[in-house]
């Protein structure tokens, strides 16, 4: 299977709840992060992460799966169709 280019969109209710299961899931998945920028909510405790990454639907399922089992967290995701972007194999 052929890593593709994609993004993840993640909303976080509760960052005291949530952030640090969050970054720990991020942390396990580095490789295939290419960008992360993130949003912090002050007025609603919340905030809100996107990341641009370079997986396997294997490897993206497996990502957004364990985020998306974490309470409070909404998780997006999609991947491009073809493997190659603009005629390159590989990001990194």
């Amino acid at each position: 299977m052929e890593r593709r280019l994609g993004f993840v969109g993640i909303i976080i209710e509760d960052r005291r709840q949530a952030a640090s299961k969050v970054n720990e899931i991020l942390s396990r998945h580095g490789e295939h992060i290419l960008a992360r920028t993130g949003l912090p909510f002050a007025q609603a405790s919340g905030g809100v992460i996107a990341l641009i990454v370079q997986a396997t639907t294997d490897e993206l399922g497996d990502l957004t799966g364990r985020l998306g089992q974490v309470p409070g967290v909404t998780v997006k995701s999609a991947l491009s169709r073809k493997t190659a972007i603009g005629g390159a194999e590989e990001v990194r």
